[in-house]
């Protein structure tokens, strides 16, 4: 949701998760409400639908998560948010992106709708 923020978008931003518990709550469909959030949810049991979701998670268990050893809660939160900002968005390149990092494929993105 940080990205959503940073970005300030115009338009109705769609959040999309799988049925935990945590996303069918009563408090996160009243915060994605209070903040303007349109909740989406996979099918049941359907990998596929939130495959995007999918592959980062399985990429930070296997490249920052199954490498380290936690002592708190509040370690881990602070690492995992180093290995997203300080390395996964702005500097690991990603096959499907041309080799470019998050970060540049969003930039080149947005250059060329300017120039449409």
């Amino acid at each position: 949701l940080m990205a959503v923020w940073r970005r300030n978008p115009q338009k109705q931003v769609l959040v999309h998760s799988d049925q935990g518990s945590q996303y069918t709550s009563h408090e996160w469909q009243s915060f994605l409400k209070s903040h303007g959030l349109e909740g989406s949810m996979s099918r049941r049991g359907n990998c596929h639908d939130n495959a995007v979701a999918e592959s980062f998670f399985q990429l930070l268990k296997r490249e920052r998560i199954k490498k380290k050893i936690y002592g708190t809660r509040e370690e881990a939160r602070s690492d995992i948010f180093d290995y997203i900002e300080m390395f996964y968005n702005s500097k690991r390149r990603h096959g499907s992106s041309d080799q470019m990092s998050p970060t540049e494929y969003e930039n080149q993105y947005y250059q060329r709708l300017g120039s449409v």
